[in-house]
């Protein structure tokens, strides 16, 4: 038989709703805060977002900075339809961190079509308003309804620059590297690594596919998948050569730059 009073189940009752009210709260107060990103400095950045492109374009490119508490701007207006710029949140991850620091150039086509999603996600980090995953799932929902749409054409991103601090996984995986791994991407809107016989998914050796947002959207399904070309031995350590200066700078203002194991990357 039950004794306990009505007076009583209701005081354990408020008892227990104000316990578990006192621990979400607490588990928001000691959620650590996102790392707020710095503000590069300009001489810095610039450098860093041209050595995206091959030389002969960056005269005519035009350079985006990133302001943290904005988003990216248009530091330089450029001539020849050529865009480059740093990388500092890859919305694929859902993650907001300060060591993704990677340089990214696009031709006009994907100036257009992909590096909006660059721009709004850096807005959405500035404003302080949105968690990375919030972002992820606005970002997601936008390819869905077709406002992020995929390249109409053929085209290509330059990523030349010496050294790269970013995921070399899936959306799955989490470890971020530093990298000498300069290469070409070629857009392959919603193709796999099977269609271009590179199987197992890309284990072998030569061009790859890589297309993040596929584990949300699904194959076949992944509207900003690039066909990787990695440049070549000679080509890479001319251009490791070519940009000691800049390697030197890059490693004095980050230490992700000088303290994570560099690798090379051939796949």
């Amino acid at each position: 038989m039950n004794t306990m009073t009505h007076p009583t189940k209701s005081y354990l009752l408020r008892l227990f709703f104000f316990f578990m009210l006192f621990i979400t709260v607490q588990g928001f107060v000691n959620k650590p805060a996102d790392p707020k990103l710095e503000k590069m400095p300009v001489a810095l950045e610039t450098d860093y977002a041209l050595s995206a492109l091959p030389p002969q374009l960056r005269a005519g490119a035009t350079i985006y900075l990133l302001d943290p508490a904005k988003g990216y701007y248009v530091a330089r207006k450029g001539s020849n339809g050529f865009i480059c710029f740093v990388m500092r949140t890859a919305w694929e991850w859902a993650e907001f961190r300060n060591d993704v620091i990677t340089a990214i150039s696009y031709d006009a086509e994907g100036a257009r079509t992909i590096f909006p999603v660059y721009l709004d996600v850096a807005a959405m980090r500035a404003s302080g308003k949105f968690t990375a995953l919030q972002a992820r799932n606005i970002v997601v929902d936008r390819i869905k309804k077709g406002v992020y749409k995929a390249p109409a054409r053929p085209g290509i991103s330059y990523m030349l620059g010496p050294v790269m601090r970013t995921y070399p996984a899936t959306p799955t995986q989490h470890e971020v590297m530093t990298m000498h791994m300069p290469h070409y991407m070629f857009y392959a809107p919603y193709m796999t690594n099977a269609d271009i016989g590179n199987i197992p998914d890309g284990q072998q050796d030569g061009p790859f596919v890589v297309n993040p947002e596929a584990l949300f959207l699904g194959k076949k399904k992944a509207p900003y998948g690039y066909i990787i070309v990695p440049a070549g031995a000679t080509e890479r350590a001319k251009i490791i050569a070519n940009n000691k200066e800049l390697l030197k700078r890059l490693a004095d203002y980050s230490p992700y730059f000088k303290t994570e194991p560099a690798m090379h990357m051939n796949k």
